[in-house]
């Protein structure tokens, strides 16, 4: 009516774990079941007169649509973003997969609620961290809410500082820490090492080596999630000292599961003084505190740490400066004394992007012993899932395919041999990373969607969403787009041009609606009870859109 074409689709996003942990519970496979509860839903879709164009509909378990999904990644294995590698990841013991750190929520499985522990295991990696500074700096040109920004950024956590090698004493070796506080390095008076670190077991003496070894093992059982959360301080003490660059003093080195490997240099160098959980940790253990900023250019009694700017005390040459400007000047000076050097780091991780389960896409590599991981070749693409009677996830992290030998054993697709298929399957987040372009063009077999097409539709003007998925599905779409900008299948470099956040339905009880709950209300019971007028109307005015509310019966 305002003279505008519009696409209003409806698409299934139904590969992954939930739709697999319902057919295991209910004893149906998942191809079965998944286009069951399509046909049920798209019924009470059409039952309460919702306006969609289903020419236009999608699914990301449809050989048609995934065949794409799997060319995306085989484009990404050529560009040298998709590499594998073997890693402590985070593992739910009750799905039986390996979870990426976007879904681990307060130590817990996003998905079942299982507490989530650490596994070893050979995983495919997408080279996220890469697009680091790109999916940064492009939220600027984003018409979006400030705390979806907000959120991305935080969790991206970029931060300049300096890396600073500190000599370990009576050993050649040094430790190399990160920090973003260079100015307080005279007041650093112990060091932090993550439990994984390379060093922290040799660092043990006769007398640390039991109490060293045991909290190591403890903690390997602890996801990273569950470690930065714990309020309480744990650790303990190496029996060995490092020696700090700029003054000489012996510090000790402690080894504690708030330190993370894969962040930074896993080691830190801790100023009590002047950080929140250095300060507690040193009131735990009883290591000295040496305050070396002050608003005022005077030693305080410190009850907690001093976080802010000011004068610069207790450090030698740095004394009496403006601690804010020797923020910015210390990296270049520790760089000009040969001790360390100035660095930016993230705390972004690449993305693990194998999951051990049967439904989902499964991932076109193959493994020769001669010439190592080779992609299908894109025009034998789609490798298309088998269709098993066993999928049921293994005890030891093995996918399911692992069982079937008419799938694994293959032939190398360079040079002719033997091989391996790789049995691994992509996490749910795969086909949603893109799904919106192929909205555009649901229906072309020569291309995820014809240049014509994305060119007339793209970006998304509008895009609504839940806050849950901030750094989930909208972090990852935003990096598929800009890889396929790179490599010319999409005009624009970023997929959405606005954002919303809608709110949620809770339950009658105020909680999140989920089966686990008992809380979900099915429209087949109040359209039967009320008519599918009074749903509607119910639900569209219920309250304002961007809002939360709970479901009432009154």
């Amino acid at each position: 009516l305002q003279g505008y074409y519009l696409i209003h689709p409806m698409g299934w996003d139904a590969f992954g774990l939930p739709a697999e942990n319902y057919a295991i519970k209910n004893k149906v496979h998942p191809a079965i079941s998944t286009a069951e509860n399509i046909k049920n839903i798209k019924k009470q879709i059409n039952q309460i007169a919702a306006i969609y164009d289903w020419d236009m509909e999608v699914n990301t378990t449809d050989p048609a649509f995934y065949k794409w999904t799997q060319w995306i990644f085989v484009k990404m294995f050529k560009a040298g973003l998709a590499y594998e590698k073997e890693m402590p990841i985070n593992w739910c013991p009750s799905c039986k997969t390996g979870l990426a750190n976007e879904e681990v929520v307060n130590g817990r499985c996003e998905r079942c609620g299982a507490e989530v522990t650490k596994k070893n295991l050979k995983q495919w990696m997408l080279k996220i961290t890469a697009y680091a500074d790109r999916l940064l700096e492009d939220l600027n040109k984003l018409d979006w809410p400030e705390k979806v920004k907000k959120m991305q950024a935080d969790w991206i956590g970029k931060s300049n500082g300096a890396e600073i090698d500190f000599a370990v004493d009576g050993r050649e070796e040094t430790i190399k820490v990160y920090t973003t506080r260079p100015d307080t390095l005279y007041g650093a008076t112990f060091m932090v090492l993550a439990p994984e670190h390379a060093m922290a077991k040799s660092l043990a003496t006769d007398e640390t080596r039991a109490a060293v070894e045991d909290y190591i093992f403890k903690t390997s059982m602890r996801s990273n999630v569950d470690r930065m959360q714990d309020k309480e301080k744990t650790g303990v003490f190496t029996g060995s000292y490092a020696i700090n660059p700029l003054n000489g003093a012996k510090i000790p080195i402690w080894l504690s599961d708030y330190v993370l490997a894969d962040y930074g240099t896993g080691a830190i160098m801790c100023v009590p003084a002047h950080d929140d959980r250095d300060f507690e940790f040193a009131k735990k253990f009883n290591i000295p505190i040496i305050q070396v900023i002050s608003p005022d250019g005077k030693e305080q009694d410190l009850k907690e740490a001093y976080t802010a700017s000011g004068i610069v005390i207790n450090s030698g040459e740095w004394t009496g400066r403006d601690s804010a400007e020797l923020k910015k000047s210390a990296p270049i000076e520790i760089e000009a004394r040969g001790i360390g050097k100035k660095t930016t780091q993230y705390k972004l991780r690449d993305w693990v992007f194998s999951r051990q389960r049967y439904w989902g896409e499964p991932i076109p590599m193959v493994y020769c012993e001669d010439c190592g991981w080779n992609p299908i070749p894109e025009e034998e693409l789609p490798l298309v899932l088998p269709d098993i009677e066993d999928y049921e996830p293994g005890e030891n992290g093995e996918s399911p395919l692992a069982k079937v030998d008419s799938w694994v054993n293959t032939k190398c697709p360079k040079c002719g041999k033997d091989a391996k298929r790789e049995t691994d399957t992509m996490p749910q987040w795969a086909g949603s990373s893109w799904y919106f372009l192929r909205y555009m063009d649901p229906h072309n077999d020569k291309a995820l969607a014809s240049k014509e097409a994305i060119e007339y539709w793209s970006p998304v003007d509008w895009y609504n969403g839940g806050m849950e998925h901030t750094t989930l599905h909208l972090l990852y779409s935003r990096f598929w787009h800009k890889f396929l900008y790179d490599i010319g299948v999409v005009p624009t470099k970023e997929p959405y041009q606005k954002r919303t956040s809608h709110g949620m339905i809770l339950g009658s009880n105020g909680e999140k609606m989920s089966k686990s709950k008992g809380n979900v209300i099915n429209p087949d019971d109040i359209v039967k009870e009320f008519g599918a007028d009074t749903f509607r109307v119910y639900e569209m005015f219920m309250g304002p859109f961007d809002q939360t509310a709970p479901w009432s019966m009154e």
